[in-house]
């Protein structure tokens, strides 16, 4: 059964796209930042880009473009946004993990850069929940 969704689903799925859409101008400008550029940063930034791995990288893009991705499918009522939300989630897990284990980044870029990410998780997990709430609900088919 299809029942049209709430005012207020549409609204946090607009929201949260907006919010993955940063993520993705984020991401694109860090891809294109140049040597020059990360040699003028803090020496603890320096040291950040140097120690996170390719793979926690990949991991951001799995996490901003599947999220962006997702929340377009829950504005469309699709199912489908579920698993690009999911895959979104992993994406942000991963990149935490290669980030803050692997690459000591609360050390590194200090509490606020934790506190965003946090935030960031956060948000991957309620926008997961609030896909399969508008499943179970019949907004997503």
């Amino acid at each position: 059964m299809n029942t049209s969704s709430p005012k207020w689903f549409k609204f946090v799925a607009v929201l949260a796209l907006l919010w993955n859409l940063l993520g993705c101008f984020a991401f694109v400008s860090d891809l294109r930042i140049e040597p020059g550029d990360v040699a003028k940063l803090p020496e603890a930034e320096r040291a950040l880009y140097a120690a996170r791995p390719f793979w926690a990288e990949a991991a951001t893009a799995f996490a901003v473009i599947g999220g962006a991705l997702g929340c377009l499918g829950l504005l469309l009522g699709k199912q489908w946004a579920y698993f690009l939300l999911l895959a979104s989630l992993a994406g942000i897990l991963a990149q935490d993990f290669g980030l803050f284990v692997l690459a000591n980044g609360a050390g590194l870029a200090g509490p606020v850069a934790v506190v965003l990410q946090i935030v960031v998780l956060l948000v991957g997990i309620g926008l997961v929940l609030l896909s399969l709430k508008g499943m179970a609900r019949g907004w997503l088919t």
